[in-house]
């Protein structure tokens, strides 16, 4: 494969550059308003739609050392090849009509500041796919399903970082399914295609295995797990976006994303969400809560200066009164640096302080756009 072709198709997957809008009806499918979801059909693949992933992230710790915190995330993405009612389609083109999977998995522990990750590309076939029918996502040995496929009681995962890290893991959800956005659609910019369905267990106990440099233990810990499933994420005015998934001492999450614009600008889209202990989400719009970078690291790597100590300030519906989140990551290195020609990012487990600097929560946050610019690449 050409490497500017291969570089175009890598960026494509990333769903970090799907910035391209839907350009007609028998084109791909983008989400509706008010559309319901059954399951567990839908926590399965979504051919009709461009782009889907699957992301699960928590911080575990081994049994009986509660100290040493061990942050790990799996994601499993999906695009679609070219669609067959689309415009100039050519059957006979290179990966026309088939699916490509890219999967991240990465590990990084707090006792030594070490990160691990790697990164997979494989075309639909013996070695990637999903299901249509119910949660089952693989690449290579890499793994994500339901224990049974007629129920989300609980969740396999099986993952691995070459020979260096491997784990097991059962995830069971502590809350009910919880689907964020407005009308059943999560917005993430002024174009009105620039939006997912966007489906979150915000809270799984998890129980299993890893071996890392050579111990092997038991852990147990909490989980988050993301769905998303568009046609298109990014609108032509914004660069990246910062994104985090936290977890409160006190039985609540929030779930937050800052679209940033060219100019240095949040987008109105931006959102912030708290999920209460009932699994009840309420959202809030990008003028309620504010979100304030205050370190950054540079990367060695790539360059990129990733502002990954932040604090975020919002209204807590419980009290009614403005609450600080000040977010510090276990270890500054926490960098994907798109190995295989895709575009690098920061994905790092954070410990969540209050005001006052008592722990109050974990966190995994998301840094994109800080690299280059998240574009496809023509």
């Amino acid at each position: 494969m050409r490497p500017r072709l291969f570089l175009s198709l890598l960026a494509y997957v990333l769903w970090l550059g799907a910035e391209h809008p839907v350009p007609a009806a028998e084109a791909f499918s983008y989400p509706r308003p008010g559309t319901p979801l059954s399951f567990p059909r839908d926590h399965g693949s979504h051919p009709d739609f461009k782009i889907e992933w699957w992301y699960v992230t928590g911080h575990l710790s081994p049994k009986g050392d509660a100290r040493r915190r061990l942050g790990f995330q799996a994601t499993f993405f999906r695009s679609a090849g070219e669609h067959p009612g689309a415009p100039n389609a050519e059957p006979s083109a290179i990966l026309a009509n088939q699916p490509i999977y890219l999967a991240h998995m990465a590990v990084v522990d707090s006792a030594t500041g070490r990160f691990l990750f790697q990164e997979r590309l494989n075309r639909s076939g013996w070695d990637a796919g999903s299901s249509v029918e119910t949660l089952d996502v693989r690449n290579g040995n890499w793994t994500l399903r339901f224990a049974d496929p007629n129920s989300s009681n609980r969740i396999l995962l099986a993952g691995s970082v070459r020979s260096d890290a491997l784990f097991t893991l059962a995830l069971t959800p502590r809350k009910p399914l919880v689907r964020f956005g407005r009308d059943g659609i999560s917005r993430k910019g002024a174009d009105p295609l620039a939006s997912s369905y966007y489906l979150t267990f915000p809270r799984l106990s998890a129980e299993g295995s890893m071996k890392i440099g050579g111990e092997e233990f038991a852990v147990q810990g909490d989980a988050w797990m993301d769905h998303e499933i568009s046609s298109s994420q990014l609108t032509a005015d914004q660069v990246g976006w910062d994104w985090a998934g936290i977890q409160l001492k006190d039985g609540r999450e929030i779930m937050a994303y800052r679209m940033r614009l060219a100019n240095g600008a949040t987008d109105p889209y931006s959102t912030l969400a708290w999920v209460n202990a009932a699994g009840k989400p309420e959202h809030f719009g990008a003028e309620q809560f504010r979100w304030k970078p205050l370190r950054s690291w540079k990367s060695p790597a790539t360059g990129a200066e990733y502002p990954n100590e932040v604090e975020i300030t919002a209204l807590d519906p419980a009290t009614g009164k403005q609450t600080v989140l000040h977010l510090v990551p276990v270890a500054l290195n926490q960098e994907l640096t798109g190995g295989l020609g895709g575009v690098a990012y920061w994905e790092g487990a954070c410990r969540v302080l209050d005001a006052e600097g008592k722990e109050i929560g974990s966190a995994y946050l998301e840094l994109t756009g800080y690299a280059g610019k998240i574009t496809v690449l023509q």
